[in-house]
């Protein structure tokens, strides 16, 4: 028999990510001086909330949350679990494909383009 746990109401199960100990630019941090990370994967969805189209969080996400009212869960001794609610999740973390990136030379081209167009 497998146990899991299972969010219940409008929340949602977060794995936490780990903390980091080194800043972007290299710079190590003591251990007095963690940043505390707060965003983490989505591991289980509740279906209060995978059925309510207003939060459109789901299993694997990656989000940003306040972790004032998160609720730790002692189940993985390896991984920091938390039961959140649904409404402390703050952000969701999406990837779109990167449209082209225009020059500025591409730009005033356009622009030049669009001013043709006015005058015909």
């Amino acid at each position: 028999m497998t146990e899991y746990v299972e969010p219940l109401g409008p929340r949602i199960l977060i794995r936490k990510d780990e903390s980091r100990q080194k800043t972007r630019g290299g710079i190590v941090l003591p251990d007095q001086a963690e940043i505390p990370t707060i965003t983490g994967r989505v591991v289980a969805v509740s279906l209060e909330v995978e059925n309510d189209e207003e939060f459109p969080v789901n299993k694997y996400d990656k989000v940003l949350f306040h972790p004032k009212d998160a609720i730790p869960v002692d189940f993985e001794s390896d991984n920091l679990l938390f039961v959140v609610p649904i409404d402390d999740v703050v952000a969701v973390f999406r990837r779109t494909e990167t449209p082209r990136s225009h020059s500025n030379s591409d730009l005033r081209q356009e622009e030049s383009d669009d001013d043709l167009d006015d005058l015909e």
